[in-house]
């Protein structure tokens, strides 16, 4: 198992000018995008450009990918990533499922695997089952495996890699989870929320709104929220706790101790087979999240929404709507929005400190 890039040097790329020729080249998608335009658009001279792209080139990330007719003058080459030069693992830790998969440096998965998890079980056989899981996709791994991201519930601390007292599982409090995995596995580990990691990795993606809240209704309710094109999280990751913003003064208890969340309204409403009534207490949340933070957009997502996402959309639509919110509502695609995001977390730092990545350890 190879975790380095061939022979470049991967702290060297992580400067900042060789992130930002990256992440030109990430954007740029097959058609690619020649020196000159990544010199125009970074703001380098065409001789520091040329030099960042011979040493991603010698390493496998970057290659030519034809010639583009010039308004005088020769053709310019014009230059892509190589999304096979290198993989990232991202692990969701759900409340009763593992997803675990390896995405190329586009981000796009090209391995998945998935099995029955119980969170409540303990951060022993817990990280045993994703130690298992992780080390069985490396073993087919088809290149450079840059580090692992894992995603779980919260609360936590992105920085210290260290869950608080997540809801309804207190045995995970300030249990070491990306220092284990990291000795584990023996890849660098980034540890952060599972909506952070969603935000993170829909972010990325072509046209992404440079505002918006990812509103994830699966085992739980919660939200990653971007700002300015990366993640809010907070100093203390606290930020985007929808689910436990109060809604109903005095309602009935939540296991975060509180009373009349709106997770535990909604999900009951969900358990009930009131699916509508869990869409109206979902715009609800929504509506307080474009008050507060004038986002561009919500999205949807989690497995809740993703079983019936005309249902979810339409009725957080009508509940904006009849508040005078015009903010778009779109379901996102997919049910590994959460992993794919978690991948992202070790990437991102090879792109730029843009994309919002978060510390790691190994």
């Amino acid at each position: 198992m190879k975790t380095d890039l061939g022979g470049v040097n991967v702290p060297a790329l992580r400067s900042h000018n060789a992130a930002l020729v990256l992440d030109l080249l990430r954007t740029a998608g097959e058609t690619g995008i020649s020196r000159l335009e990544l010199a125009g658009r970074t703001g380098l001279t065409p001789q520091a450009v040329s030099k960042i792209t011979a040493r991603l080139r010698a390493g496998g990330l970057a290659a030519e990918a034809g010639r583009r007719a010039s308004t005088g003058g020769k053709p310019r080459t014009v230059l892509r990533l190589v999304p096979s030069a290198g993989h990232a693992v991202g692990a969701h830790l759900d409340r009763d499922e593992l997803t675990v998969l390896l995405a190329d440096l586009a981000g796009t998965p090209v391995a998945v695997r998935r099995s029955a998890l119980d969170l409540g079980a303990g951060p022993g056989p817990v990280l045993d089952a994703v130690t298992d899981e992780v080390l069985r996709l490396l073993a087919d791994a088809p290149g450079p495996v840059l580090g692992l991201g894992a995603a779980m519930p919260g609360p936590l601390d992105h920085r210290a890699g260290v869950p608080g007292r997540v809801t309804g599982f207190p045995q995970w409090a300030g249990h070491p989870v990306r220092a284990e995995l990291a000795r584990r596995t023996g890849l660098s580990v980034a540890l952060d929320k599972d909506t952070n990691a969603a935000a993170l990795g829909l972010a990325l993606r072509p046209a992404a709104p440079g505002s918006f809240a990812y509103v994830h209704l699966g085992t739980g309710l919660g939200a990653g929220l971007v700002l300015g094109g990366a993640p809010l999280r907070g100093d203390r990751t606290g930020a985007g706790e929808l689910g436990h913003q109060t809604v109903l003064l005095d309602g009935p208890p939540c296991a975060c101790g509180g009373r009349g969340c709106l997770e535990v309204l909604c999900l009951a409403a969900v358990a009930g087979g009131d699916l509508a009534g869990a869409a109206r207490l979902l715009g609800t949340g929504a509506a307080n999240l474009v008050r507060l933070l004038d986002i561009d957009r919500v999205l949807l997502g989690g497995r809740v929404a993703l079983a019936a996402p005309e249902v979810f959309a339409e009725g957080v639509r009508e509940v904006l709507a009849g508040l005078g919110l015009p903010t778009p509502v779109e379901v996102t695609t997919g049910r590994d929005t959460v992993a794919e995001g978690a991948a992202w977390l070790p990437l991102a730092s090879l792109f730029g400190s843009r994309v919002g990545g978060v510390s790691s350890e190994g």
